[in-house]
């Protein structure tokens, strides 16, 4: 292994290559949640204590599973948009670690698509 030796001449270089401190866990679930009115959503916690939120049409729909999703490997939070006739849905997974501020600008960005008919 050849090493560089680091010089005033490098220093773009060096600066591309500096570490950077990550957010990682799962941090608060409330960040998403509380995106949610009861107006427009249904909130249910079944009996894992996982989260289930849905639109009151029912197209959209967000899971939150603490200690994951059943039948999956790590799956933590579920968003699905359901679609129409002409037009397929889409969902997103993240898994348990997931920071929840990741999560809750998804779940932000999905809310912002839609609107009211």
């Amino acid at each position: 292994m050849t090493v560089v030796p680091v010089s005033p001449g490098f220093s773009t270089t060096t600066k591309a290559l500096r570490l950077r401190d990550w957010r990682l866990g799962p941090g608060q679930p409330t960040l998403v949640l509380d995106q949610f009115s009861a107006e427009d959503f249904h909130l249910i916690v079944d009996d894992r204590a996982d989260v289930h939120v849905s639109s009151r049409d029912g197209r959209f729909y967000l899971g939150w599973f603490p200690i994951g999703r059943p039948g999956t490997n790590g799956e933590g939070w579920k968003v699905a948009v359901t679609g129409t006739a002409k037009v397929r849905g889409y969902h997103l997974s993240f898994d348990t670690e997931t920071p929840a501020e990741v999560v809750a600008a998804a779940v932000a960005r999905v809310l912002e698509t839609s609107r009211r008919v």
